[in-house]
């Protein structure tokens, strides 16, 4: 299995983009479920439960980033050794992974555990709604580990050019989580606890099975060895090079998705945080088939460089550019059409009902942007294939807080328009970006 997949990535970059991408996406979208079901579940609990673990998403997306960004470090680095024919580096790279996943796992576990609660208020949660956001983060906090190795493993994997398997471990996880979530969270009457315990314990069990394939299995191409084990400064470096900037991302989103929950709770209140939570999860699930191609870009674009080869360096922007805006009009032309379908999703019960029109206009205007998202989403994947992880940085500042947001508060208070006035401001905030960051890209690929 391991040379079949070594052999894929350091191959035509069009075809191991198409092979390594569709079990990425398959793989992410199940991933995405995790919120997407707590999400469709806690709507039964009513407007405070979904609001309160609205405000822990912020949190949670600061998590779920670092332990992401941590697994696009290690897939940049591998896949780097694989490219340059250099298994022993590639070992010992994924060796190193390990060892950042348990430092890391330990020290925000107690990190998050201890500012939860201001956060939470800082984000404007008061009375039932915090108490129920307090529950949900509690236990999703504590069981932060499980999101760190399920998602760096996987990254580890994907080093590797092995896709399939990290799917089969999310099929798993994901077919747990669906059947345990209504269990914990109306069976045994835990609420929005249950969402977070259900999440915990069916992510545990892909990491413990990825680590399992990773650890024991003599077909995985990297050999783990902590027997007579070496630090590198070297290969640290190199992983936390795109690790930390990956993880500062998500970091930055969450920074940005904290002022749209200010912004809209002075226009809206808990109703249009409500409204803003929901569309905002399957805007997040939509958006994993533009994040899987990206994954599967960052192993083949920095196989490619591992082997000096620009031509299939190029051709792997411009390729993965061409299926994330295909991807984008897709979810683009989804949105227009079914926009209101889509929201009943999260409304579903009479004392939510009135959220539809709200979650309908959220998805259609920022539907808008998908296409120019899916080619920065590419173009920003190239920079981490490359190690380059702080210019993908830049990027997400740049479209996060300088357009996005800015642009935001113009259309909601200066020019009066509220909520459709935030929607506009991050549609053309992402639209603009995306451009400029795609033909930055191109021009950056040049130099390699």
């Amino acid at each position: 299995m391991s040379e079949e997949n070594i052999k894929l990535l350091r191959g035509e970059p069009e075809k191991a983009i198409n092979h390594l991408a569709w079990p990425i996406v398959l793989s992410m979208i199940l991933t995405s479920l995790y919120m997407l079901i707590d999400g469709i579940w806690i709507t039964g609990l009513g407007q405070t439960a979904i609001a309160g673990v609205g405000f822990v998403t912020p949190i949670f997306m600061i998590l779920n980033g670092v332990s992401v960004g941590l697994g696009v470090g290690a897939t940049s680095l591998i896949s780097r050794y694989v490219g340059a024919k250099n298994r022993e580096n590639a070992s010992k790279s994924a060796t190193h992974s390990i060892i950042i996943f348990t430092i890391t796992s330990i020290l925000l576990t107690i990190l998050l555990l201890l500012i939860q609660k201001p956060a939470l208020i800082m984000y404007g949660a008061t009375g039932q709604a915090l108490t129920e956001g307090l529950n949900y983060s509690t236990i999703l906090f504590a069981g932060l580990f499980t999101f760190i190795f399920a998602n760096g493993g996987t990254g580890i994997l994907r080093g590797e050019g092995d896709m399939k398997r990290a799917l089969y471990a999310v099929i798993l996880s994901v077919t747990i989580n669906t059947i345990i979530d209504p269990i914990f969270i109306y069976t045994l009457k835990l609420g929005t606890a249950g969402a977070a315990w259900a999440s915990i314990i069916s992510c545990a069990i892909s990491a413990i099975l990825i680590f399992y394939w990773i650890l024991k299995d003599e077909k995985t191409y990297v050999q783990i060895k902590f027997k007579g084990f070496h630090y590198n400064k070297k290969i640290t470096s190199e992983i936390l090079k795109v690790a930390i900037p990956s993880s500062l991302e998500m970091i930055i989103i969450a920074i940005s998705y904290a002022a749209y929950l200010y912004f809209i709770s002075i226009i809206a209140g808990e109703t249009g945080i409500a409204a803003f939570s929901s569309g905002q999860r399957l805007y997040m699930f939509l958006i994993m088939p533009l994040t899987a191609i990206g994954s599967a870009v960052v192993a083949v674009s920095g196989s490619a460089y591992g082997a000096k080869n620009n031509e299939y360096l190029k051709r792997s922007h411009k390729y993965g550019s061409k299926l994330g805006a295909i991807f984008g009009l897709t979810i683009t032309i989804i949105f227009l059409l079914f926009s209101k379908q889509l929201s009943y999703i999260f409304a579903y019960t009479p004392q939510t009902h009135h959220l539809i029109p709200i979650i309908s206009q959220f998805l259609i205007i920022i539907g808008l942007a998908f296409p120019f998202t899916g080619i920065g989403v590419i173009s920003s994947s190239i920079y981490q294939g490359l190690g380059k992880g702080i210019i993908s940085l830049i990027f997400t500042i740049l479209r996060e807080i300088i357009a996005c947001l800015s642009l935001s508060y113009i259309f909601a208070f200066t020019f009066g328009l509220g909520l459709i006035g935030i929607w506009i401001g991050t549609c053309l905030g992402r639209v603009i970006m995306g451009i400029i960051n795609y033909l930055f890209a191109k021009h950056t690929i040049k130099k390699y």
